[in-house]
């Protein structure tokens, strides 16, 4: 199975590399891959809490329904409703959903809201912004290293007239 992921990330369609070399992750992939994450989720999750409640006398998950329900409902943090878990192992495994579920509803419901609401990527304009820095950064060292030339070019010319000067008033004095 971790081949079969590795592979699947590693795919050309699944993200593209922008002019900064930075790998940025397409999002319609990252959804589907959250969305079939929260369906593997609440299905294992459920069937392991059902597992665990099935044969206590006071359960209320008495269905793999019942128990895809609760998961549902307590991975979008709505509640339990009538179904509850009562053993240990059901209320650890739903806690644990509570955890993962929050963790994918909340990134489902940002990667939404950025796409709905059009919010830019910072990450990217801080790329650019380094990029152009560094850019920046180049020509000032360039410049600088023009500038000394042309400050040595200038002294040595100066230095030039100023002996020529002095030679010139070497030979008038003689």
């Amino acid at each position: 199975m971790p081949v079969i992921f590795q592979r699947f990330v590693n795919s050309d369609n699944f993200y593209y590399v922008d002019t900064h070399g930075v790998k940025n992750y397409k999002t319609r992939f990252v959804f589907l891959l959250a969305l079939l994450s929260m369906i593997l989720l609440v299905c294992i999750f459920g069937y392991i809490t059902l597992l665990f409640e099935q044969d206590h006398p006071e359960a209320t998950v008495k269905t793999y329904a019942d128990a895809i329900w609760l998961m549902m409902m307590s991975s979008t943090t709505i509640g339990f409703g009538r179904i509850s878990p009562v053993t240990f192992g059901g209320q650890a495994t739903v806690m644990v959903m509570f955890v993962f579920g929050v963790g994918i509803m909340g990134g489902l419901g940002a990667l939404a809201a950025s796409k709905i609401l059009g919010f830019s990527d910072t990450n990217v304009k801080n790329r650019e912004l380094r990029s152009q820095n560094a850019q920046i950064i180049e020509r000032l060292i360039n410049l600088e290293k023009t500038i000394a030339q042309q400050d040595k070019s200038i002294n040595t010319a100066k230095e030039t007239i100023e002996k020529a000067m002095d030679d010139n008033s070497d030979t008038k004095s003689s």
